[in-house]
């Protein structure tokens, strides 16, 4: 096993905890963005994934403890997500979503595995995971809306309005809530809302 001190996953691992606290923040700022666009439901996506994001660099800062005291020095390359466009900023979260899950997780998992470090090997693995979920979902919102149908089906579905949890049939959701009269934006397909009817 290789010294933990003198390793290349000390370094990734510091990598991958920068990477997740800028996630954190790219995500805190989209969820703004979409805030000022009354798009509630994209600002929650955010927001919620912006979360995880935050319990991940956790997981991997305390990883570092055995470096309490001392400072970790690393380059790396991380990406600017500005847009006002949030179907753009939903597909930019995706690339960098599916960069951690496909490459840069992959290889900071291989080299723990190979330096000996089993639990930090499974930390990244696990995490590139959930990062592929969190890229399918971007990915998803940002197709409902390229296609204008965030608000809108084919068919007739169920609707939950995120404030206030009323429920609306109909094939598009209307301008405002009928019960809490907050914006459309409140509004979510029944099958991607995270809350049961």
């Amino acid at each position: 096993m290789t010294d933990f001190k003198s390793s290349q996953t000390k370094d990734n691992l510091m990598r991958a905890f920068a990477g997740e606290s800028q996630a954190r923040n790219r995500y805190f700022f989209a969820a703004e963005q979409a805030k000022k666009q009354n798009l509630a439901v994209i600002e929650a996506v955010f927001t919620y994934t912006a979360h995880q994001e935050k319990e991940h660099a956790k997981i991997f800062y305390q990883h570092l403890k055995e470096m309490a005291g001392e400072t970790i020095h690393i380059d790396g390359g991380y990406p600017v997500d500005i847009s006002d466009d949030i179907a753009k900023l939903l597909r930019m979260a995706q690339h960098n979503e599916y960069e951690e899950h496909d490459t840069v997780y992959a290889s900071f998992a291989d080299m723990a595995q190979k330096e000996g470090f089993p639990a930090i090997e499974a930390s990244f693995r696990m995490i590139a995971d959930i990062e592929k979920i969190h890229g399918d979902r971007f990915g998803k919102f940002a197709e409902l809306m390229e296609q204008k149908k965030l608000f809108v089906s084919d068919i007739k579905t169920g609707w939950i309005c995120l404030n206030c949890g009323h429920v609306f049939e109909g094939e598009a959701v209307p301008e405002r809530c009928p019960v809490c009269h907050y914006d459309r934006g409140y509004f979510i397909q029944m099958e991607l809302s995270p809350f049961e009817k």
